[in-house]
């Protein structure tokens, strides 16, 4: 074995790019992370995913990272995750990977007595307008997005007076991806969203996400911002209940909630493959993670 831990990236993140604050920005937190695992002995590397000349075999372990462009790659990612998952140890689990990449996640965590935003899901090939699926879930104001999806991708907001307009894509879209609808949750515009890391089963920090005025996008390639967030014992707790009750070992998550229209903690996701863990607002995160996966690997 070459190494005992491999951080994952994408290929156009690999290289450090001075001239671009994102990039200088993935770096540095990737820098926290690798240097957190070095400390606790581990040999590390830092690679892309799809790195053609690398034997994964050549590591006891990955570390998904900032792997930021899987979902567009899906047909590739999938059968590569497969492939790698039988020849090393994966944080998180190819097993946990498979169940969080696809949203139908979230009706088994409802099912937990967690609540989370209403969610109507529309399957692949339904033969349903747009207009019908709108109108059968009684929104007036929702959310339409895949239910393998990221940065926002295909995510639209809808009210019955331009669902119309979105017709050609949602037939698109539906013919080749299941899809869900959510009611929109107000609460975005006026406190954003609320997200909390969990690493090791325990609640580290939190960060809020705002979307740019007249957008409702709080991711920053659409020009969201990022604040620090203190968040109450009430949503400290809600996020470590959450990351409790899914059925698999998770060494790091990020837990987003908002405030739904009834005015309760609600989930809206739990990211468990890649998750941006804003390591630049708490950076002794890293050592919590690099702890957990270090004690994860002894037990081997």
């Amino acid at each position: 074995m070459l190494f005992d831990v491999v951080v994952l990236t994408k290929q156009s993140l690999l290289e450090l790019d001075t001239d671009d604050w994102y990039c200088k920005q993935v770096h540095h937190e990737d820098g926290l992370v690798r240097d957190a695992l070095t400390n606790q002995g581990l040999r590390v590397a830092r690679k892309a995913w799809d790195d053609p000349d690398f034997d994964w075999q050549q590591t006891r372990s990955l570390l998904f990272r900032t792997t930021w462009d899987y979902f567009d790659r899906y047909a590739e990612f999938r059968p590569w995750l497969n492939k790698v998952a039988k020849q090393t140890t994966l944080f998180n689990s190819a097993a946990l990977i498979d169940w969080n990449i696809d949203k139908h996640y979230l009706r088994f965590i409802a099912e937990k007595g967690i609540n989370v935003v209403k969610t109507h899901y529309i399957e692949k090939g339904d033969k349903h307008t747009l207009a019908q699926c709108l109108a059968e879930s009684g929104w007036s104001d929702a959310i339409l997005k895949p239910v393998v999806s990221g940065s926002a991708r295909h995510t639209y907001r809808l009210a019955p007076a331009n669902a119309l307009a979105l017709e050609c894509t949602f037939a698109e879209l539906v013919q080749q991806e299941a899809l869900l609808l959510q009611p929109f949750q107000h609460a975005i515009l006026t406190e954003g969203e609320i997200s909390l890391m969990v690493i090791d089963g325990q609640f580290s920090h939190a960060i809020r996400k705002v979307p740019k005025t007249g957008d409702f996008r709080v991711q920053d390639d659409h020009g969201g911002s990022v604040h620090p967030h203190m968040a109450s014992h009430d949503e400290q707790q809600f996020a470590e209940q959450a990351v409790a009750c899914v059925p698999f070992d998770v060494l790091y998550a990020r837990v987003d909630i908002v405030r739904d229209n009834a005015g309760q903690l609600a989930i809206m996701e739990v990211e468990m493959i890649e998750p941006e863990l804003f390591f630049r607002y708490r950076p002794e995160a890293a050592d919590s993670l690099a702890s957990g996966l270090a004690r994860r690997l002894a037990a081997l």
